[in-house]
């Protein structure tokens, strides 16, 4: 995941425009609000990213915290978000000294990807361990075996066409198609899951799982599960 982490560090070229990056963000927050079930709820956005929405989310929950491994990331987070009471940032390091069974509910979004198996069994670990026996982990954006990249090319320009930054989204694929991501994508590799298969590695790390009807953001050919404490 080290590799992954530093790209997204980067000055990076993985989003077609700044309409595209924020309604990247606004709709990802719009699906996590929909699974906070109270204005109680005590939510962890596991490997958040830039979570440019982020204060919507902690709109609708009693307090939000912000994992995120990449150190400027993680300082941006910091700085954008100090004057929201609600908003706190954590490294995944810190998650291992939080409180047992102090969160509702975890969303690791488009993050499972990037981690070798046993870098994901870890991270349940930690995400089990926080969790409250009535909360829930939601995996989201699962990429799965039989689906190629054709189908993400396709979901953007589904995405870009609704939204009007179709121009962007046709040169920002080329634009990537020559970038860093694509040779660090091609080189390391992404991790995929079938159904089943990950059903199975949620169950090996004391989950029950299953799949949600829709994936979170805007690509319905990945796919969403909804776990929660087997026993």
């Amino acid at each position: 995941m080290d590799e992954w982490i530093d790209y997204y560090d980067s000055t990076h070229t993985i989003y077609a425009s700044k309409l595209h990056r924020d309604l990247h963000f606004q709709v990802i927050a719009r699906d996590i609000i929909g699974y906070i079930s109270s204005p109680d709820a005590v939510v962890l956005d596991y490997a958040c990213g830039e979570a440019l929405s982020a204060a919507r989310v902690a709109e609708a929950c009693s307090k939000l915290y912000l994992a995120e491994p990449a150190p400027g990331v993680r300082g941006r987070l910091i700085a954008r978000f100090a004057p929201n009471t609600k908003i706190r940032v954590r490294s995944l390091d810190d998650l291992r000294k939080m409180e047992e069974k102090s969160v509702d509910l975890v969303v690791m979004n488009s993050v499972a990807q990037y981690m070798t198996p046993r870098e994901l069994d870890t991270a349940f670990a930690v995400i089990r361990r926080l969790l409250k026996p009535t909360g829930r982990l939601v995996l989201g954006d699962i990429l799965r075996p039989e689906v190629g990249m054709g189908k993400d090319v396709l979901a953007l320009l589904k995405f870009a066409g609704r939204h009007g930054f179709l121009k962007d989204a046709f040169y920002g694929l080329a634009s990537t198609a020559l970038s860093d991501y694509r040779q660090l994508r091609s080189r390391v590799g992404l991790q995929r899951y079938g159904e089943d298969e990950m059903i199975a590695k949620l169950a090996a790390s004391g989950f029950s799982a299953s799949r949600a009807l829709t994936n979170i953001g805007h690509n319905p050919w990945r796919m969403t599960f909804v776990a929660r404490h087997a026993f």
